[in-house]
């Protein structure tokens, strides 16, 4: 019986493998084909599951449909024989591919393997499909030079490539394609020249090969390309000048060659483009004036020549370009005034003038006769008024002008103009009444009025703008008026500034402010109390109440607000003790309560003691580091009585034989040369350990092991108290202790959420060890490529920001950096973002005797080489995020992504990307043009650290990066 059970078994095997073995061999061609593709690719969504051949039969002679034509991705003609499209597109495929198997589908015409992940070079296979008329292979992998080979496809009619890494010259061999329409190979690493065969299509219509590293000068045969409506070939790096045989291409209507390094004139030949409706020619080192011809451009609907050395003035011609919607002549050297007819245009949407030097004043029509929509002519010479119907049609969400000389009142028309968004009027001569009607702008978020000649007061209903996160007043010093009461419940107010401004009445009371960070009132008129309710501003970080009437105490409840950085109270009339839980504070900078009546003793710590007396002075009751001690007598020989003088005497005696001993017995340890004590410094607020915990620690296998990063240097320590930390190992001479010690001091005192604590550092004569906090999350670095949520990158991005910005403008004097990288940023156990080895950089200068420069706030007059330091700062900043943007793929390739369009960009980082709403997206769109900005070649076009902040947090839109 078993036997007959074991032939049974081994027959029914032998006789299931031939039916098998029967259907593959009867497959057809193509189904055979696509399974060994199959077999080749990386398909991690099992998107090709339906790719399987069922055991039921079928006709090898080819006669019958073939199976592939139901699967996924394939199509096949009325008759169903034959293969004609494979479309893999956005199925996260990957691999390698041979091409072997596409010398089988000799019909087909469609092949889209878009939206993958295929790597290694283009597969020669492909040229074997000699019907084909569409290929696309846009948003992959593929690398390596662009094969050989491409010609036989005489009936391709697009091919698109964009967003690759192909690299090596673009092929000039695609000229032969004859009935080519669409060409697109932006977005990768092609170099050299633009070949002159390109000047030869005779069918081409769209031309993309912007966003490369492209180079030489562009060649003139390009202006044959007679049927092209569409060309970018921008985001390169060419030479010389935009030929004025560009002028030929009579079809064209969108050109863009931006970004490109072009230099020379602009020729007034493109204005024979009479079909031409997009021109971008910016980002270059154009110059010259504009040529008056353009005007000639009837079709023209965007014109955008910013960010170059172009001077003279708007050409007068520019008002017969009636469809016209924007205009941006930003960044350049332009001058003279804004002709009457740019007013006139009926469709103009965006005039965009800003940094320029023109003068005079607006045409008084503007905004009488479009659509406007967004005015930005700051950092200019204008005079005059704001033209009284700029918001006339009701659209107007972006209205900035500072940095002129703008006077006069505003126009009443602005507090009826609900579709404001942003207005900076800021650095002009406005005088009048603020007419703003808060109650009648329901989105405005953004008003700086300061440095005018304002009166009347804040708008009492500034409570009514409930999408207000920014409000700047200050440095209108007739201004008035009080504070309106609920100005504090603002749901969405982060700054508040109004100083020097004349404001008097007592600060209302702070019911209700969730959201305020920075309040700004110094060199008011302002009396009272600072009411206890400020304990409800959770998030507040900066408050400046100087030279005012304020009185009373110190409310405790201000010591206990957890992210409070920089307290100025000074010159006021406020009295009693400093509250002694600010001692306390892991993130105050300074307390500056010079010259009030505050009593009693700075409370004890290092945190009050570093910091400079001129914060306490003025304050005549005051005492205790770093004013003088505080005595618990009267006084020496006061009213206690004669034998307090015995006292001190005998006490003074004691001390002499005290100090001649201890001189002995110094020079004796001296000589036995004990030069080695160490010395442990902690700092405020933070576990207190000793010198000798520190040494002991070293000895404990566990100790000895070297940390993951941030620093090869730094090895982990576990202190007797089962503390554990990070410390890293200084080596310094005995002349530079003082001046690095000093140095460690400040980095000790910087306290801020996005900061890693430094606990202390522990010192003798040749070496120290600094001691931070241990952060067991590991680092960006390691992290980089795991799979994020959108949130949780925005989170890190803004985490990084508020270190950096910290550092930069809140820290006294600023510290720069100096190592930035995505190894430096440590992560605590709810993946808050720190920043590590700040100012370590300088640390190690110091200890080398050279000496970096220290200042305290963003201004002009820094020193040039710290200031660069900053800019560095900002540009390894705008790095990392690309970084982060992209996964860890975009690391150090600020330089060369300059280049590449925007909306390349986006698209790619848009498909790294978990994105599930269109705030999303846009919060994407903004954090990558800060990027951008942040990673500008020149370091004074960088915006600064406070600056890229406001624009990451929603307070400045990326667009205004002028500061």
């Amino acid at each position: 019986m078993e036997i007959f059970k074991f032939f049974y078994f081994n027959l029914l095997l032998v006789a299931t493998f031939s039916i098998f073995f029967l259907a593959v061999s009867a497959m057809d061609p193509y189904s055979d084909a696509l399974i060994s593709l199959k077999s080749e690719l990386v398909d991690v969504e099992d998107s090709l599951s339906d790719w399987v051949v069922e055991p039921s039969g079928g006709n090898s002679t080819g006669k019958s449909n073939a199976y592939c034509c139901s699967w996924n991705g394939i199509k096949c003609d009325n008759s169903s024989k034959t293969v004609t499209s494979i479309d893999l597109s956005m199925k996260k495929l990957g691999g390698v591919m041979s091409g072997k198997q596409f010398s089988v589908f000799t019909k087909l015409e469609y092949l889209n393997l878009s939206h993958n992940f295929f790597s290694g070079q283009l597969p020669v296979g492909i040229f074997n499909l000699t019907s084909l008329r569409s290929l696309d292979i846009s948003r992959n992998n593929f690398s390596g030079q662009f094969p050989g080979g491409i010609s036989s496809l005489k009936n391709l009619l697009a091919l698109d490539a964009f967003s690759n890494s192909f690299s090596g010259p673009l092929p000039a061999e695609l000229s032969q394609l004859e009935n080519l329409k669409v060409l697109n190979l932006a977005g990768s690493y092609f170099k050299g020249p633009i070949p002159s065969e390109y000047g030869s299509f005779r069918s081409l219509e769209f031309l993309h090969l912007a966003g490369n590293l492209l180079s030489g000068n562009l060649p003139p045969e390009l202006g044959n390309l007679k049927t092209v409506t569409h060309m970018e070939i921008g985001y390169n790096s060419y030479h010389g000048f935009i030929p004025p045989e560009l002028g030929n291409m009579s079809e064209l209507r969108y050109l863009d060659i931006a970004g490109a390094n072009l230099s020379g004139p602009i020729p007034k030949q493109l204005s024979n483009l009479t079909n031409l409706q997009s021109l971008y020619l910016f980002r270059n080192q154009l110059m010259g004036s504009i040529p008056s011809e353009f005007s000639n451009i009837k079709s023209l609907t965007e014109l955008d020549l910013s960010d170059n050395f172009i001077s003279g003035p708007i050409p007068e011609s520019f008002s017969k370009l009636e469809n016209l919607r924007l205009l941006s002549l930003m960044y350049n050297e332009m001058n003279g005034t804004v002709p009457e007819g740019i007013a006139q245009l009926p469709n103009l949407e965006t005039l965009l003038i800003w940094s320029n030097d023109f003068s005079g004043s607006l045409p008084q029509s503007l905004g009488k006769n479009s659509n406007l929509m967004w005015v930005d002519v700051s950092t200019n010479n204008f005079v005059g008024s704001i033209p009284p119907d700029i918001c006339m049609r009701g659209v107007l969400y972006k209205l900035i002008l500072f940095s002129n000389r703008f006077s006069g009142s505003l126009s009443p028309s602005l507090s009826n103009c609900s579709s404001l968004v942003r207005l900076r009027l800021e650095d002009n001569l406005f005088t009048g009444n603020i007419p703003l009607k808060f109650r009648h702008l329901p989105d405005i978020s953004y008003v700086d009025l300061s440095r005018n000649k304002f009166l009347g007061g804040i708008p009492s209903d500034i409570s009514q703008a409930i999408k207000l996160a920014y409000l700047n007043v200050s440095n209108n010093p007739q201004l008035g008026g009080t504070i309106p009461t609920q100005t504090w419940s603002l749901p969405l107010l982060q700054n508040f500034s109004a100083s020097f401004c004349g404001i008097s009445g007592k600060i209302p009371p702070f019911e209700s402010c969730k959201s305020v960070s920075s309040i700004d009132l110094d060199t008011n008129n302002l009396l009272g109390t600072i009411s206890f309710t400020i304990s409800n501003c959770k998030n507040l970080e900066i408050i400046k109440l100087s030279n005012n009437n304020l009185s009373g105490p110190i409310p405790d409840q201000l010591a206990s607000i957890p992210v409070l950085g920089v307290v100025d109270l000074s010159h006021n009339n406020l009295s009693g003790p400093i509250p002694a839980k600010f001692s306390t504070s892991s993130s105050l900078q300074l307390l500056n309560v010079s010259f009030n009546y505050i009593s009693g003793s700075i409370p004890a710590g290092k945190l009050f003691s570093f910091m400079d007396s001129s914060a306490f002075v003025g304050n005549p009751e005051l005492c205790g580091a770093p004013l003088r001690p505080c005595s618990d007598s009267v006084g020496i020989l006061g009213s206690k009585g004669t034998w307090k003088l015995t006292s001190v005497v005998l006490l003074c005696a004691g001390l002499l034989i005290f100090l001649i001993a201890a001189l002995a017995f110094g020079i004796v340890y001296f000589r036995r040369g004990v030069k080695s004590q160490w010395k442990m410094i902690s700092f405020v607020g933070l576990p207190q350990f000793t010198a000798n915990d520190v040494l002991t620690s070293f000895n404990t296998k566990e100790s000895r092991e070297v940390a993951t990063k941030p620093s090869p240097s730094v090895s982990k320590a576990v202190l007797p108290t089962g503390i554990t930390v990070l410390v890293n190992k200084i080596e310094w001479e005995k002349r530079n202790i003082k001046q690095v010690s000093q140095f460690i001091m400040r980095l000790g005192n910087a306290r801020h959420k996005n900061l890693i604590r430094l606990l202390g550092f522990c010192y003798n004569q040749s070496l120290a060890y600094m001691l931070y906090d241990y952060l067991p999350n590991g680092n960006l670095a390691e992290k980089i490529g795991m799979k994020r949520d959108w949130e949780a990158k925005f989170r890190i991005v803004i985490g990084i920001a508020k270190g950096l910005s910290f550092l930069h403008h809140d820290c006294y004097p600023a510290i720069p950096h100096g190592n930035l990288k995505s190894s430096n940023v440590v992560f605590d156990e709810n993946m808050e973002p720190h920043l590590a080895e700040f100012g370590l950089k300088h640390v190690l200068k110091l200890s080398k005797g050279s000496s970096p420069s220290t200042t305290s706030s963003w201004e002009p007059e820094y020193n040039e080489a710290m200031k660069e330091e900053f800019y560095a700062d900002v540009y390894k900043f705008g790095e990392m995020i690309l970084e982060i943007l992209t996964n860890g793929r975009l690391k150090n390739a600020a330089a060369s992504i300059q280049s590449k369009p925007r909306e390349v960009l986006l698209r790619e980082i848009y498909d790294e990307n978990d994105v599930s709403s269109a705030s999303s997206l846009q919060e994407i769109k903004m954090v990558l043009e800060v990027a951008l900005l942040c990673t500008r070649s020149k370091s004074f076009d960088r915006p600064s650290m406070e600056d890229a902040l406001k624009l990451l947090s929603g307070s400045k839109p990326p667009e205004d990066h002028k500061y």
